[in-house]
């Protein structure tokens, strides 16, 4: 798409948070019904189940060239081997709740106003699954919400609702089943794909199309395995990450606060670097080794879905999709987390996997989380346009191996929390080629990185005379849309909380 088609679309959305809780009803139209564009053979409409992950990065998948060796995901390579990897896909905040936010919504954050992990989704928003249910469909929600801490109660636009408080437990998980409350013995990611695939079963018979939603907890920090699962790999090599040493050439050319980070809650040196420190942070490759382990169970139970789809025949007319909320950095940079506009931070997994529907395929165009909603009630054969008015694009004609106009570039955006300070306000732009990177209220450099010769963004060539042109054309692109959005208007937020800020000093 281009820039201005992308800037007018923005602009059409500046008004949104004032205006949308004014909407009483869905004005609808031709998407009261199932759409033709659904059908599949014999008229079956499509069904589609949207499995979120947390904090799994993109490269963490056993068919992926970058992955560890020793990681095992069967399930997911199969996803990919039978259906479409969509290489290139981002999120437009790395952090859970406006993360999960955009995904339904299709708004970027400072449209929805889900800015931090603190606090509920403001009064009036409205998540794309009501549209389904107005078209006809039958909608449910299973696993981690996460916006508002504490707050389980089941949310508008969906029939059946099964979920937790904040970011619940890996163990014996207290779920609300429809606004009543039961606890559960075992391993959370297997009681979610219990409850999930329960729900299927008592459609047995039930002719009315749905959408499932299916948001684990995993593998979210403090990263914990199955019981059976752990201790896997723990002693398998680790790679380490060329940006994770503490040495000149990796930090000569970076902002002050990328370095300053390592020492924080975030960075590897925060962890447990001697006797007197009793830090509860695991060392680094104890953390590695269970990320690990706890993918590798979140794959076995998506198996479990996709094997219950193959037995009850619902393979040939659904859709999955699967995608991580957010990345997660391992060392680079010196950084475990998220937050930042690094590689590892916005990228994300995501798979579609529809047998008869979908040829395998492998789409390189740049995709994100906003495009999530847009994506599946078209591909529902559903429009809501007006009603949500939507940043994203539906990206169903390039599953469909498809050609249509698409966007040139992708914007970011983080807002500085008062919980963890370490990593600053930040509005970033990505091409397929180039970088740039702002940091908002610190005294630092900004970023600008060439991602072809350099991938891992070691060099930041912001200070580099031969590119300062092409770094001044991104930065007022990037402003320039944020600005006829509204992306400029920051919001500040009373503090709420814990205040994770400690930082080490360095050795």
């Amino acid at each position: 798409m281009s820039h201005s088609v992308i800037s007018s679309t923005l602009s059409r959305c500046a008004f949104l948070y004032f205006v949308l809780p004014c909407f009483a009803t869905f004005h609808l139209g031709a998407a009261s019904k199932i759409g033709e564009a659904a059908e599949l053979g014999g008229g079956e409409p499509r069904n589609v189940i949207l499995i979120l992950s947390d904090d799994h990065r993109f490269d963490f998948m056993g068919f992926h060239p970058d992955s560890p060796k020793f990681l095992e995901t069967p399930n997911l390579d199969r996803m990919a081997r039978e259906g479409v990897h969509l290489a290139n896909a981002f999120v437009s905040t790395s952090l859970c709740s406006p993360s999960r936010a955009s995904v339904l919504t299709g708004q970027y954050m400072h449209h929805h106003r889900v800015v931090d992990n603190q606090r509920p989704v403001p009064e009036g928003t409205r998540f794309f699954p009501s549209v389904l249910q107005a078209a006809g469909y039958e909608t449910a929600f299973v696993g981690k919400w996460h916006m508002g801490h504490d707050h389980d109660e089941p949310r508008p636009g969906f029939d059946h609702w099964v979920s937790f408080r904040g970011q619940g437990t890996y163990h014996d998980p207290e779920l609300n089943i429809n606004g009543e409350r039961k606890g559960f013995q075992g391993y959370t990611t297997d009681v979610l794909t219990e409850q999930a695939i329960r729900w299927l079963k008592g459609r047995e018979g039930n002719e009315q199309p749905f959408f499932l939603t299916l948001s684990y907890k995993a593998v979210h920090y403090p990263f914990q395995p199955a019981p059976r699962h752990k201790g896997r790999y723990a002693e398998e090599p680790i790679e380490y990450p060329e940006t994770m040493a503490n040495t000149e050439r990796n930090y000569r050319t970076q902002p002050n606060w990328v370095r300053e980070r390592r020492y924080s809650i975030h960075g590897i040196d925060h962890m447990e670097t001697g006797a007197f420190d009793r830090d509860p942070v695991p060392d680094f490759d104890q953390l590695f080794h269970q990320y690990c382990e706890a993918v590798h169970g979140l794959d076995e139970n998506i198996g479990r879905v996709l094997t219950h789809l193959d037995q009850s025949k619902l393979s040939e007319s659904t859709l999955v999709l699967y995608m991580g909320d957010n990345g997660f950095a391992l060392g680079e940079h010196g950084f475990y987390d998220k937050r930042d506009a690094f590689e590892e931070s916005i990228r994300v997994p995501l798979l579609a996997w529809a047998p008869g529907q979908v040829d395998p395929s492998v789409v390189q165009p740049m995709v994100q989380n906003i495009d999530l909603a847009p994506t599946i009630l078209d591909a529902c054969g559903v429009e809501a346009s007006e009603a949500m008015d939507m940043d994203g694009m539906s990206f169903w004609p390039l599953l469909l191996g498809k050609n249509p106009e698409w966007r040139d570039h992708i914007l970011y955006e983080y807002h500085w929390e008062w919980n963890f300070p370490a990593t600053p306000t930040t509005f970033a732009i990505r091409t397929d080629r180039y970088k740039f990177i702002f940091y908002h209220g610190v005294w630092d450099a900004n970023g600008f990185y060439d991602l072809e010769t350099d991938p891992h963004e070691r060099h930041n060539l912001i200070h580099v005379p031969g590119y300062r042109e092409m770094a001044m054309q991104l930065r007022e692109q990037l402003f320039n849309e944020l600005e006829n959005s509204g992306g400029l208007d920051l919001p500040v937020r009373r503090p709420a909380g814990d205040r994770l800020d400690q930082r080490k000093l360095r050795r």
